[in-house]
């Protein structure tokens, strides 16, 4: 019986070789309802500072007898992203700023999205375990030369390298402007492309709708709520010193679905039977991160924001089907390091809280919020965010015909040390299992892993 906490080790390897063979822009197959000149609206939960990041993600195909030969993946991939960007039609534009530091889609000639075809020498064998994020992959998602964080002005909304190994095996690369759409709206696109390369005809279902109106700020607008999530907060702990003057590594756990379920049952054991499997196990990560890192003083301020999803929070009026835009609101729980290092169920509760008060009318003030401050950097002090992939269909949406990728999703997260990420573990055996990977410093590692490992 495989243990309930397991690390999963990746190699760290030599710079992969790459040989960029062509670079070629794609643009929409057909007519698109925008000519040059043209803009679009973007809200403010699009073109917020921690929107304004081009997402990578890798996806790696074995060779198989429906993908043996280069030309046809090549051309399946680009007919169906050129058929794809007529319904999915902003991706083909830019973001370029306006009054106030506000982004807008803008259109011209000439623009669409990258498509980068590239070569290695090597075997997709001698990446190591495929089914471990690993960044020393970076390579394989194509970036611009000397490109600055939160550059997301005037380059291609959509990337996407793809890169064959000497084994028949191919990677694609991609990477999505995040003020486009948020996970689920990616996966929306990502499932719309693939499905129309299969098909060899334009598939959409949901049909994509646009209207970033619908979450226009009030005016004037009406802030209700605090927004801890976006406040800095004078950090006067040892946590900034520790994250800092160390070296930080990535790591990544698997958990499984027998632990999460423990985790859940114990964080219930007082008299809330609301919690769910994202709460405790949310809970659980951030009372191991603060113990190993050994939070003083104990009356140190702490956060831990995560995404919430409220597409079904949305009434007035209610959300078209097939809208992709970004409808997320960061959650924020806050204690002391003291609380955060004691019982899992009061830490449960914590983080129950702040998801269950996650609603239209904070969602609104949230919109507000980002009109009257407009914040022009994350502010970290205090906190880590977790990031939630486990309800995404990722795997299902990158099935192009030749089968699920081996794996799909994240790289590297050590430009980012205070974020964790929970994804979906890819193989047909999991069992529910959830990966759980995250930035540390160097000299924490065990004792992190000790504490993760500690569910009773």
């Amino acid at each position: 019986m495989a243990p309930w906490v397991q690390e999963l080790h990746f190699p760290h390897l030599d710079p992969i070789p790459i040989t960029i063979d062509r670079t070629f822009p794609v643009m929409p197959a057909g007519p698109i309802p925008v000519s040059p000149g043209d803009t679009l609206y973007l809200s403010n939960l699009d073109d917020m500072i921690g929107s304004r990041v081009l997402t990578p993600t890798v996806y790696f195909y074995k060779l198989n007898e429906r993908n043996s030969t280069h030309p046809p993946v090549m051309k399946t991939l680009l007919d169906a992203l050129a058929r794809v960007l007529v319904p999915y039609y902003p991706f083909s534009g830019r973001l370029r700023e306006v009054e106030n530091g506000k982004l807008e889609v803008f259109f011209g000639p000439d623009q669409g999205v990258l498509m980068i075809e590239a070569h290695s020498d090597i075997a997709l064998a001698n990446l190591g375990d495929l089914t471990v994020p690993n960044p020393s992959w970076a390579p394989l998602v194509y970036k611009f030369p000397n490109e600055g964080p939160f550059n997301v002005i005037d380059t291609p909304l959509l990337i996407a390298q793809v890169t064959f190994f000497s084994c028949g095996g191919f990677s694609l690369g991609l990477r999505t402007c995040h003020c486009l759409s948020d996970g689920l709206g990616a996966m929306q696109f990502l499932a719309a492309w693939s499905s129309t390369a299969k098909a060899g005809v334009s598939v959409t279902n949901p049909d994509p709708c646009w209207e970033r109106e619908i979450f226009r700020p009030r005016e004037p607008p009406l802030v209700e709520y605090p927004h801890f999530e976006f406040m800095r907060i004078e950090d006067m702990s040892s946590l900034s010193t520790t994250l800092w003057n160390n070296k930080m590594v990535q790591k990544c756990y698997r958990i499984s679905r027998e632990c999460q379920t423990h985790l859940k049952n114990l964080a219930r054991s007082g008299k809330d039977s609301a919690f769910t499997t994202f709460d405790a196990m949310a809970a659980h990560v951030w009372r191991s991160w603060v113990k190993s890192l050994d939070v003083k003083p104990l009356d140190s301020n702490l956060r831990l924001t995560f995404s919430v999803n409220a597409r079904q929070k949305v009434k007035n009026p209610n959300l078209i089907d097939g809208f992709y835009g970004n409808v997320v609101c960061l959650a924020c729980a806050m204690s002391t390091a003291k609380l955060v290092k004691g019982c899992l169920s009061e830490v449960t509760k914590l983080v129950h809280g702040a998801r269950i008060g996650i609603s239209e009318e904070y969602l609104r003030s949230t919109i507000d919020y980002l009109e009257v401050e407009r914040p022009r950097r994350m502010e970290f002090d205090g906190k880590l965010s977790i990031t939630q992939w486990t309800r995404f269909s990722i795997y299902e949406s990158a099935d192009f015909g030749w089968g699920k990728p081996v794996y799909a999703g994240p790289i590297d997260l050590t430009p980012t040390p205070q974020v964790c990420v929970f994804l979906p573990q890819g193989e047909a055996d999991s069992n529910g299992a959830t990966l759980v990977c995250i930035c540390l410093p160097e000299p924490v590692t065990d004792k992190f892993q000790e504490f993760l490992s500690l569910v009773d």
